[in-house]
């Protein structure tokens, strides 16, 4: 009897250590979204739920900013491991001087778009000729304006730029614009559509943009060679093939924990409309497209230089 419980001892002993050891060896990882919590966000919080992250001995943490400008920078200054951010800014931090790199994508299509009213007397990019267009960033969104005016023979002189301060919708209700640039498709025309004031979208890579990522995942240049990152770019991985093959399921799980607020129409319908625009390999590298488009950027002199790829955009080992 004595010896049993002795044997029983030594394998509790055992067991704790086992059990202790597995905790430790689960590394913390902290990932700045970009933005609140929205349906762009699937992939990464279906992985956490299914537990890919945890299977691969991380344990992740999603941090939505008070400032969507911040979460690049902190990553940069090695205050957190990963930033959600669009593959545009990441060429001007890059530009900028920040050590930061792509490694991987989210969303892989432009989600960016110019919108008017559906039933609005704006049927091309040529009816806006001394029209009034909103906008919520300038820079990047003017931008994209310009080419697709100088598609149409038109220059921003032709029309009338107002910063609606990300009130792009209702801007348009009240007339206050008569078209929007950077509005998202999944979002917008879905709140208009909700609002019974459907709307009409120019996709910008349509109208001479070059097309490129929207969502895009980035880190410190000096941890690429982090086997952690590795693992967590996998992760995500299976959490969008998780999503991808279990859609229904995976937006059950998108609104528990926590985002049940999440649960409505809007949401709903952006969940349906990003579905087939995430990337189905997030890790891997399109080395000409990011070429191309960062030498886009350079023409509309939007960024000084383009880099090596390798020092702005990497697809990990």
């Amino acid at each position: 009897m004595i010896k049993n419980m002795g044997k029983i001892a030594v394998l509790a002993t055992t067991l704790c250590l086992f059990m202790s050891n597995g905790a430790m060896a689960e590394t913390k990882m902290t990932v700045l979204l970009d933005w609140f919590v929205n349906p762009d966000h699937a992939p990464l919080f279906v992985a956490k739920e299914k537990g890919f992250f945890k299977e691969r001995g991380l344990d992740v943490e999603f941090i939505a900013p008070s400032n969507p400008n911040d979460p690049p920078k902190f990553v940069a200054a090695q205050k957190a491991d990963i930033a959600v951010s669009y593959q545009h800014q990441n060429q001007l931090h890059v530009d900028q001087g920040l050590p930061l790199v792509r490694i991987a994508t989210l969303i892989a299509t432009p989600l960016n778009s110019l919108v008017v009213l559906k039933d609005g007397n704006i049927k091309s990019i040529a009816d806006l000729k001394g029209k009034t267009i909103g906008y919520s960033v300038g820079g990047f969104e003017t931008v994209l304006l310009e080419v697709m005016l100088e598609g149409a023979g038109l220059k921003l002189s032709d029309v009338k730029l107002i910063n609606v301060n990300f009130s792009l919708s209702p801007s348009l209700f009240t007339g206050k614009a008569d078209a929007v640039i950077g509005a998202f498709r999944n979002f917008e025309l879905n709140q208009m559509d909700i609002e019974n004031r459907p709307g009409r979208s120019f996709f910008v890579e349509e109208f001479g943009i070059p097309a490129y990522d929207e969502l895009i995942l980035v880190a410190h240049k000096d941890n690429v060679k982090n086997e952690n990152l590795r693992k967590f770019v996998n992760g995500v991985e299976a959490g969008m093939q998780y999503l991808v093959n279990h859609p229904d399921e995976s937006w059950k799980l998108f609104v528990s924990n926590g985002r049940q607020e999440l649960d409505d129409e809007l949401n709903r319908r952006a969940w349906r409309d990003t579905l087939p625009r995430f990337a189905l390999r997030p890790g891997a590298l399109d080395k000409n497209r990011y070429r191309r488009f960062a030498e886009f950027l350079q023409k509309q002199k939007m960024v000084q230089s383009v880099p090596e790829l390798e020092q702005w955009a990497v697809e990990l080992d």
